[in-house]
């Protein structure tokens, strides 16, 4: 007979080897990001998770999107979900705020506690390599951003399963059917 405390240590290994082997799998969790504090990291602290990575900005018209962005990470992050916003400032100059200022904006007037990374470009020659794994010529979902707000949602394997784009609210019946889905996939 296994003791309790062997079993949960065998069981707890057993998960972080699997979380291991689908980051040495997905190539999303292998891209270098700096969090908004500006350390380095990658999304490989999320694997085994279902990601919505969002483009975010601060001062445009889809700047409530925040809300439901919030309300979903909390309703699904016990399942398995981790909302990722990324700032960008190449529409409209709608984020032109500094790390400090963007994550000060989100905590206070969105009570934001899902993870904020480094601002990036998502589009053109300075595009970030992980939206070129996102909307690039190798995506399922290739194309440019375009607006604010645009989303990805990734897998528990690390792969890209839909987009949607900026209009459509966090919340809507298409964004929240497809996140059920993704998190039921094991």
């Amino acid at each position: 007979m296994v003791k309790p405390m062997k079993a949960l240590k065998l069981i707890a290994s057993m998960l972080i080897a699997s979380a291991v082997s689908l980051a040495a799998a997905a190539p999303v969790y292998s891209v270098p990001l700096k969090d908004i504090k500006g350390k380095e990291t990658s999304l490989k602290t999320h694997a085994g998770k279902v990601i919505l990575v969002v483009n975010v900005a601060s001062k445009c018209g889809l700047t409530p999107q925040y809300d439901a962005l919030e309300s979903v990470y909390k309703k699904y992050k016990g399942q398995g979900l981790v909302v990722a916003g990324f700032p960008c400032n190449q529409f409209g100059g709608q984020e032109p705020g500094t790390n400090e200022e963007i994550q000060k904006f989100c905590s206070t007037k969105y009570n934001v506690s899902f993870p904020l990374y480094d601002k990036l470009d998502v589009n053109g020659a300075g595009r970030h390599p992980l939206y070129t794994l996102l909307a690039g010529d190798g995506s399922p979902f290739p194309g440019d951003i375009k607006w604010n707000f645009g989303k990805f949602l990734i897998g528990r394997d690390g792969k890209i399963v839909s987009r949607f784009e900026p209009k459509v609210k966090p919340d809507s019946d298409e964004v929240i059917k497809a996140i059920e889905a993704a998190l039921a996939a094991k």
